[in-house]
């Protein structure tokens, strides 16, 4: 192969990486000449859920913005990757294409394929690292192989030799004019659904300076109180960085050191490993996204439910906390990471829905959704993951929200029909007096739903279920009149 000239255009494919700075790809590409920064929106791959899509075009006009300041156009197109790829190459006389490592399986196989292409065209190809903080082939057990229980895995984790520091944005970028792109609205990332993005707008601001202020205020404010306070959903206690890591407008480097230099964020850093760990596990276990680690649990006897999945995803159990958080998950496309374990195990544990259609639909609703820890963090609810929950550990829904929004003041902001409830029944109000229903406006059965099950009745279904998956003989317990 013969040496690409330091003359000649680097390009820059932008993915999962949607910022200037801690920019690895960039900063190589900018120390050798002309910069070409291009994203491809490849029909080939799967899809992302809307929610997701929504933040992809908040982060690419973002981009597109801060590139343009610096005097360099972003190249937006759609189409096969490769193709593209190699059409903008002829563009421009490029001879280095250089891009972030993605982990999903499926893009993973497609950059290694585009790589070896390239390469047999006379291509120089990097790939660099930026997306987690340490690389899934980097953190191993004394034997040397990969960790399946967390807690060891953060423990290495913090052990190792600390992530590198983030690089700053490169003051050096010089740009190519004339290379042909698409329309950011060409690209049709925005969902159809006249209200859902209205809703999104409101409760985000996507972009690689809005997740910088956002790093600032969480560590100036809340990180002193994240041990308690996280689990929280009435307060403002969390990062709301998750959305950020996920777009890539922010590097989990830079929130590592900056968390370093604040210190005492510990409880925080390993939120931020656990993101790690999911990856990892993904990486390394193909079936990890469709199949249950624990393998036990391809025997459970899920229910085919389309009523409760219906009420659950629409904020209608009639389970307050679990309303709430289904409801705040549609309206800002988040949920509080508590509420979203109470939200989860009601599915899985209360309905006996699989997991991977709570999965899928967070998959398409959340603006974080991130294949690895949306695969890991369902798995480790539903009981058949790595390091998961005993699945004997069903969350009471009501305890939960007593516990947890003690004033009922998250319920009040997503369910307004309860908000002049008072605080003693507002996690449930179907045992409230029927005077005080009438002072507060509420109409069980038609402005708020009674309960879809009897929660205790569902625990004794659930683990009967469990029993019934352990079982050898494959016959169901006496109990199994429980999962009608």
């Amino acid at each position: 192969m013969k040496p690409p000239s330091f003359d000649t255009p680097s390009i820059v494919w932008f993915s999962n990486d949607l910022r200037l700075g801690d920019h690895r790809a960039l900063t190589r590409a900018a120390a050798r000449g002309p910069v070409v920064p291009l994203y491809i929106h490849d029909d080939s791959t799967p899809p992302m859920g809307g929610a997701a899509a929504w933040a992809l075009h908040q982060a690419l006009h973002a981009l597109g913005a801060d590139l343009a300041a610096r005097g360099l156009p972003l190249v937006l197109r759609r189409g096969k990757a490769l193709d593209i790829l190699r059409d903008v190459i002829a563009a421009t006389g490029a001879r280095h294409v250089t891009w972030s490592r993605r982990y999903e399986p499926a893009v993973a196989a497609r950059d290694a394929d585009i790589a070896s292409a390239l390469r047999e065209d006379g291509i120089e190809t990097s790939t660099h690292s930026g997306f987690l903080l340490f690389e899934p082939e980097s953190i191993r057990t004394g034997a040397g192989t990969m960790f399946k229980v967390y807690t060891p895995f953060s423990r290495a984790c913090f052990a190792a030799p600390p992530p590198e520091r983030p690089l700053p944005v490169p003051q050096n970028l010089r740009g190519v004019d004339g290379v042909k792109g698409d329309t950011l609205d060409a690209l049709k990332l925005v969902p159809r659904t006249a209200q859902w993005p209205r809703g999104l707008a409101q409760a985000w601001d996507i972009g690689e300076a809005a997740a910088q202020d956002r790093l600032r205020d969480f560590t100036a404010r809340a990180l002193t109180g994240y041990t308690t306070d996280r689990d929280r959903p009435d307060i403002d206690g969390t990062s709301r960085l998750s959305p950020h890591l996920h777009i890539g407008t922010i590097s989990p480097r830079q929130i590592w050191h900056a968390i370093m230099r604040h210190g005492g964020g510990e409880k925080y850093l390993q939120e931020i490993l656990w993101r790690d760990f999911s990856w990892h596990l993904l990486t390394q276990i193909p079936d990890f996204i469709t199949e249950p680690l624990q393998k036990s649990f391809a025997r459970f006897p899920w229910r085919d439910d389309p009523a409760g999945l219906r009420a659950w995803q629409q904020g209608m159990t009639g389970y307050p906390i679990v309303d709430a958080g289904m409801r705040q998950l549609w309206q800002t496309g988040w949920m509080h990471n508590r509420v979203r374990m109470i939200a989860a195990s009601f599915l899985v544990k209360d309905l006996l829905i699989d997991w991977r259609q709570g999965a899928a639909w967070f998959a398409d609703t959340l603006v974080d959704a991130d294949l690895g820890s949306n695969t890991a963090s369902w798995q480790w609810v539903a009981g058949c993951g790595a390091d998961a929950a005993p699945y004997f550990r069903i969350f009471n829904p009501t305890l939960q929200g007593a516990k947890f929004d003690p004033r009922g003041d998250y319920v009040r902001r997503f369910i307004p029909e309860l908000a002049r409830l008072d605080a003693r029944y507002i996690h449930e109000p179907w045992k409230a007096p029927a005077d005080m229903l009438a002072r507060a406006g509420v109409q069980m059965g038609k402005t708020y739903p009674f309960p879809v099950l009897d929660h205790a009745h569902a625990r004794q279904r659930a683990l009967a279920a469990l029993k019934f998956s352990k079982s050898e003989a494959g016959q169901p317990p006496e109990s199994a009149d429980l999962f009608d």
